[in-house]
């Protein structure tokens, strides 16, 4: 008896990326492509009307980029399993992926049989990561993020608050430029671009609380 075939569907921002890929599983009987995305919101619309049994996700695109879809299929509860692949392998790309639910993490260097057995792999609810990735992530576990200095903290529970640098600064009794070097110092740690995702992060990771 035939395996049942993987059902796919592949999100990129480049129509050559899409076609090489779609060219690849195509010619597997153990796999069918059931359509393309060219932005996240694209692949969330289409994973909700056809329910793929895996998601090859690009992270950089617009409209909505990789790791926010990832987030709202999780929200939206769809099922299918979500491997990123892409050219990127910082912390920054790489960590909020795995948080968001992603199964696995390629890169677009990664060779046809790697991906195919990686897309085997992941529709199994297997992890899946690129070689430099675990290396990342295994870096991440045994050196844990600078910690926040109290000052940071501090800036940081205002900022939650809803502070601006300036009334940050006011109610600090420091100088508002100081205030923005603290904020930057906050996102590098943190691996963050902005003050939501500076809130957000440090909620998730326990350094601020609901009654803070």
């Amino acid at each position: 008896m035939a395996e049942t075939p993987i059902r796919l569907m592949i999100a990129d921002d480049h129509p050559i990326v899409r076609d090489g890929l779609r060219g690849m599983f195509a010619g597997d009987p153990g796999f069918e492509v059931l359509a393309e995305a060219g932005d996240g919101a694209q692949a969330v619309e289409l994973a909700r009307a056809l329910n793929p049994d895996v998601i090859l996700m690009d992270l950089r695109m617009p409209r909505m980029d990789g790791v926010a879809a990832i987030k709202e299929l999780a929200r939206l509860k769809i099922a299918a399993r979500v491997l990123v692949l892409t050219t990127y392998d910082t912390d920054r790309d790489v960590i909020p992926a795995i948080e968001a639910g992603a199964t696995g993490y390629l890169l677009k260097d990664t060779g046809r049989d790697e991906l195919v057995h990686a897309v085997r792999t992941a529709a199994r609810g297997e992890a899946v990561l690129s070689p430099s990735v675990a290396t990342r992530l295994l870096g991440q576990v045994r050196t844990p993020a600078d910690p926040l200095s109290a000052r940071e903290l501090e800036i940081l529970k205002l900022i939650a608050e809803g502070a601006t640098n300036r009334e940050a600064a006011a109610r600090l009794f420091i100088s508002e430029a100081t205030v923005k070097t603290h904020v930057l110092h906050i996102y590098a740690k943190l691996g963050v671009n902005d003050r939501a995702a500076a809130v957000a992060t440090a909620f998730r990771r326990g350094l601020l609380t609901l009654d803070t």
